[in-house]
């Protein structure tokens, strides 16, 4: 039996991608990403927020939140961390949750890095990079632009304080 043909996409059509510069330092966008206490704050677009912060910020660690929405929608998010470089990277998947169990429902893997420009600016990079097409178009859909958008702006105005 000849092998499987393997499944081709370019990254490209499988990746959402917002870069975005700030006068706040790396450290402090940093500590927003991994202050469980600090998440509802920023983390979603408002009057969307998030509820019950679990992390345990290392690779193979927990992840765990609640969205929920004005409208009393709630969707439980739970995951692991592949990757903590502190203040430069965060990469999490939710293709799995606690202790390695497979998720059925996986949709994306997220890399966050921070990156200090010579300006002394820094530069954020959020990337979504999903397991299908379909998914990408989906997350697009939700407002994937708008909303992460809108969240890295509350991050900004609340780590400025």
């Amino acid at each position: 039996m000849p092998p499987p043909t393997p499944v081709e996409s370019s990254l490209s059509e499988r990746e959402l991608v917002l870069v975005r510069e700030t006068d706040v330092p790396p450290e402090k966008l940093y500590a927003g990403w991994t202050t469980p206490e600090l998440y509802p704050q920023w983390f979603c677009p408002k009057p969307w927020y998030v509820k019950d912060v679990e992390m345990d910020l290392r690779a193979g660690g927990y992840s765990k939140m609640t969205m929920c929405g004005p409208n009393g929608e709630s969707f439980p998010n739970e995951g692991v961390y592949l990757e903590i470089v502190p203040n430069k990277k965060i990469v999490f998947t939710d293709a799995y949750k606690a202790n390695w169990e497979p998720n059925p429902n996986l949709f994306f893997t997220g890399i966050v890095t921070f990156e200090v420009l010579p300006s002394g600016k820094t530069r954020y990079t959020a990337r979504a990079v999903h397991w299908t097409k379909e998914a990408c178009e989906k997350h697009a859909a939700m407002g994937f632009k708008d909303g992460w958008s809108a969240a890295f702006d509350q991050l900004v105005e609340l780590m400025s304080n």
